[in-house]
């Protein structure tokens, strides 16, 4: 099985190396958005996949990322010094939202967080001053690298899947660490992890602050991929929504961003060109995705697992048939 898990990995990454080149631009500047929006929901699934909080203020983070990147440039600072000041900045802000999950869990967590993004998404809107306001910020430049542009869309593809790429592989090797079975052990069962020795507290914060970094990284990338921002595109929908890509792709899966991404950003758009669908895209795609959650309430990736569980039932009642079948004739016999 991980052979063929392997040749797929392969497959697919080929094709995310080759595929954009045969793209227009809209097609090229999809994919890119797609790959933000995987980055963004990286540091969703820790928090709420493996942390097992409920966080409903992720699009602030991935706002004031944007923002960060935006207002640095504007200021003449290089935008690969803006990327870890965006990073930084959305760490220490998420350790500080971090502090209402040590005294509230589950819904009301939800909650705490979804005041956090109206907060936040007001000052991104009435603080013209900094942020521009309901004007925005223009003119938002894509960086350079050793002299090269990256201003076109391919080039600057090829750069948000490098850092796809990149805190993928800082993720993995995180949840392969002890913190990460500590967030695996504090989603399962707080109070048992805190028997074990979990220092319960730090770890919340932590998957907080390291979630929302993610998001701040993909909103740098947002900025430079639009151009120009305006509040709009974090207010409480988008977090609703990236919270959405989580439980659809998976909560507690690695790829489940991946699939739940595609989900969210393509699908949507794809059935946007489907004749005699474009009218009424919007309400099968949210059709589909409630026929999901009610069929496959913990995300797609959890599909093979499902087969996987109903096969073992099905031996396991199949050897206890034979042996209540030999227990039988020997019983005859004797």
């Amino acid at each position: 099985m991980k052979k063929y898990a392997l040749i797929l990995t392969f497959v697919f990454a080929a094709l995310l190396v080759v595929l954009p080149q045969f793209l227009k631009n809209y097609g090229i500047y999809l994919f890119t958005y797609w790959l933000v929006f995987v980055i963004a929901t990286m540091g969703l699934n820790l928090t709420v996949g493996y942390a097992g909080q409920k966080s409903l203020g992720h699009a602030a983070f991935f706002g004031i990322g944007a923002y960060t990147v935006a207002i640095l440039l504007k200021a003449g600072v290089s935008w690969w010094l803006g990327m870890p000041a965006a990073a930084l900045l959305c760490f220490v802000v998420g350790l500080g939202l971090g502090f209402p999950a040590l005294r509230v869990q589950t819904i009301y967590l939800a909650f705490a967080t979804l005041g956090f993004n109206t907060a936040a998404w007001l000052i991104m809107r009435n603080e013209e001053w900094l942020t521009g306001g309901t004007f925005g910020i223009n003119h938002v430049d894509r960086p350079a690298i050793f002299g090269f542009s990256l201003d076109g869309n391919l080039p600057y593809y090829y750069l948000v899947l490098a850092f796809a790429v990149l805190l993928g592989l800082l993720l993995l090797g995180l949840l392969r660490s002890p913190w990460g079975k500590a967030f695996t052990a504090l989603r399962d069962n707080p109070i048992r992890a805190e028997s074990l020795g979990i220092d319960v507290r730090s770890y919340t914060l932590l998957s907080f602050a390291i979630g929302a970094a993610y998001a701040g990284v993909a909103g740098g990338l947002f900025a430079s991929l639009v151009q120009f921002i305006e509040p709009a595109p974090f207010a409480v929908g988008a977090s609703i929504m990236m919270y959405l890509v989580v439980v659809v792709g998976g909560p507690g899966y690695f790829l489940g961003p991946l699939l739940g991404a595609a989900v969210g950003v393509i699908v949507p758009e794809w059935l946007r060109d489907v004749p005699g669908v474009a009218n009424w895209y919007l309400p099968l795609f949210g059709a589909a995705v409630v026929l999901l959650m009610i069929w496959l309430p913990e995300g797609l990736l959890s599909l093979p697992d499902r087969i996987k569980a109903k096969k073992q039932a099905k031996e396991a009642s199949a050897a206890r048939m034979a042996a209540a079948r030999a227990a039988g004739k020997t019983g005859v016999s004797a």
